[in-house]
């Protein structure tokens, strides 16, 4: 018997679209949260695109129609996690507009001799000086934070460097470890709870992925629903260290 929750944590690639695939099991999930006007927060580690792209992109290429304000980026996160720190406003990126823009637009100002903190996320256009600049500045002091840990990133040339393998380098040059935001750590999810004004046992997180989504509950006590539409096989299941709280083959199956 399933626990009828007050919100809805959602992953968004493997669960409710795959790669640029919708998944009809996913898109009905969300139109049935909309018709019992459950809340519902989408929770992503996706810094290279905006609430209000990734928004655009569910509407345009999924027929997904919500609010930006119902999407949560580990950008955002980090956003809100360094206002509540208040140890200053200089900061320097690595990153794409997505988290750039976002960070400047709050607040805060480009840095890049002696920032308060050093922010490391996806940048395709990564290179030697940018590494160097990031390293220099956490030497000098700088909090050093990554977005999410994820160390490669499914496209459809294959797996990829992520965000996680640029952070992995800076750790290593600089020998400091980094305050990481992203699932499955505890600032994304505390920080997402606020944005819906929920307890954590009010909640549940839903996800494809046992590494991020489904630790994102096992590790900060949310109940989670791990479904099998995307990286976390069937046949992984038996064999999973700890299990979520439930698991479905797709969201059909889960019952509000």
């Amino acid at each position: 018997m399933e626990k009828h929750y007050q919100g809805y944590l959602i992953d968004l690639d493997g669960t409710i679209y795959l790669g640029k695939e919708v998944i009809p099991a996913g898109k009905r999930f969300v139109e049935r949260l909309q018709e019992l006007k459950l809340p519902f927060l989408f929770v992503t580690n996706n810094t290279t695109k905006t609430p209000e792209a990734v928004a655009d992109r569910l509407a345009n290429e999924f027929d997904i129609h919500v609010p930006s304000k119902a999407v949560y980026t580990a950008s955002l996160a980090t956003i809100d996690y360094m206002k509540e720190q208040n140890k200053g406003n200089k900061v320097y990126v690595i990153g794409e507009s997505g988290l750039v823009d976002l960070i400047l637009s709050a607040g805060f100002e480009w840095d890049e001799e002696q920032p308060d903190y050093v922010v490391v996320g996806l940048d395709t256009d990564i290179n030697y000086e940018k590494f160097a600049l990031a390293a220099l500045c956490i030497r000098k002091g700088a909090t050093f934070i990554g977005t999410n840990p994820d160390k490669s990133i499914p496209t459809e040339r294959g797996l990829l460097p992520g965000a996680g393998s640029f952070i992995s380098l800076i750790q290593t040059a600089t020998q400091t470890d980094p305050i990481m935001i992203g699932k499955p750590n505890a600032i994304i999810m505390n920080e997402a709870l606020k944005v819906m004004k929920l307890n954590k046992e009010d909640v549940i997180m839903v996800g494809d992925n046992y590494e991020t989504d489904i630790q994102s509950g096992l590790q900060n006590g949310i109940d989670s629903l791990l479904v099998l539409s995307g990286f976390t096989a069937k046949s992984a299941v038996p064999t999973l260290p700890e299990q979520p709280t439930y698991v479905v083959d797709n969201l059909d199956e889960w019952t509000f």
